[in-house]
């Protein structure tokens, strides 16, 4: 039975200091057995926000890393480097990566192998942009995306990954997709993955929304049928709307 998970992707936001106490409120707030919390602060916090959490259910994502495994890569952070720092996540392929960093699909791909590898779980994003949803070739987008990434792994390496789609025309824009929309692109997923992988695979991997879901947006979102919980930026950082989120199943 695949997870309900929530994870707050703060992005390059709070001071450490002020991640450290965010990440104290989240701590000392109630939210169901039954989700999955997790925090993805930046790479400055995540000693301090890991000592946090520590003895809570709140578990700890990376942003990024590298996918290599030490060297000569200055301003790289390796998986390896992650886990010792208490990570159990990493956020591969975000919309930003993908737009500021050039990142590819070949290089997600390696990034999320080097993570299976040492034990992270990959959430792993897809989307489109605005111009792709007009032109309504969105479908033709995500399938692309997926045939060049996560679908060139093994079954057994694709067992270990979670998605998140994130419509970037939806990402910080106040925009979110209806509930609709989500999950049409949810369940296609789920059908694409059934078809290259297996019913199974298809049924166990949690698939997340990510675009604008919030305190008031999440209960309905989380709602449809596959859609497993939300990559939750803006409103993570209030500890408040982010348990209430966490809360909407």
């Amino acid at each position: 039975m695949r997870k309900k998970i929530v994870a707050g992707n703060w992005k390059m936001n709070t001071l450490p200091s002020q991640g450290l106490t965010l990440a104290e409120d989240i701590v000392r707030q109630s939210f169901s057995d039954q989700t999955e919390l997790i925090v993805a602060p930046p790479h400055t916090h995540l000693f301090s926000v890991s000592k946090a959490i520590a003895n809570s259910r709140v578990k700890l994502s990376a942003q990024n890393l590298s996918n290599e495994n030490f060297g000569a890569y200055t301003g790289e952070v390796s998986a390896e480097m992650l886990v010792e720092l208490g990570c159990s996540y990493c956020i591969i392929g975000h919309s930003e990566r993908r737009q500021y960093h050039h990142e590819t699909d070949e290089i997600l791909l390696k990034k999320t192998i080097k993570a299976i590898e040492v034990g992270l779980t990959p959430i792993f994003c897809i989307g489109e942009s605005l111009e792709i949803r007009e032109n309504n070739t969105y479908l033709a987008y995500i399938s692309k995306q997926l045939d060049q990434s996560l679908l060139k792994l093994s079954r057994n390496q694709m067992e270990k990954v979670l998605i998140a789609y994130e419509p970037i025309w939806a990402i910080g824009t106040g925009k979110t997709a209806s509930p609709q929309q989500a999950q049409e692109i949810h369940a296609y997923i789920r059908q694409y993955l059934s078809t290259h992988f297996d019913v199974q695979i298809a049924e166990n991997t949690s698939i997340l929304y990510g675009g604008s879901c919030n305190a008031q947006n999440a209960k309905e979102l989380f709602s449809q049928i596959d859609i497993d919980g939300g990559l939750i930026g803006g409103a993570s950082l209030k500890a408040n709307d982010f348990i209430t989120i966490a809360n909407s199943f």
